[in-house]
């Protein structure tokens, strides 16, 4: 399984980085990866007009997204949408950060799985 990381680069600024998630078979149920701890769990919901200017993320965090999309912009100027069953590992908790919005004027519902 991927899943997208943002981290904060040597530069101070934010970048994209795939990361691979490893499993093992486990035969009838399934393959699994290692168990993650984790502090906590948030659920949320953004509006269609939703514009988050740059920030830092506040914490270490999986965002799951269940709904909507949203456009990511990261310091070095790329961007990337995700959907919904996208996982992203934001990580960039120093630094300008990472902008977000909303993509085609439609609310999305997210889960962020605190790590820190």
């Amino acid at each position: 399984m991927k899943i997208t990381r943002i981290y904060t680069g040597s530069d101070g600024e934010s970048h994209f980085e795939e990361v691979e998630i490893p499993f093992q078979d486990r035969g009838d149920i399934g393959k699994l990866s290692q168990l993650q701890k984790a502090t906590g769990i948030i659920f949320r919901e953004t509006g269609p007009d939703y514009d988050y200017d740059w920030h830092p993320a506040p914490r270490r965090q999986y965002v799951i997204n269940l709904s909507g999309e949203v456009e990511i912009e990261v310091g070095d100027g790329t961007t990337r949408r995700l959907g919904p069953g996208d996982i992203l590992l934001a990580e960039d908790t120093t630094g300008r950060g990472h902008r977000s919005r909303a993509v085609n004027n439609q609310p999305r519902k997210s889960i962020f799985v605190t790590l820190d």
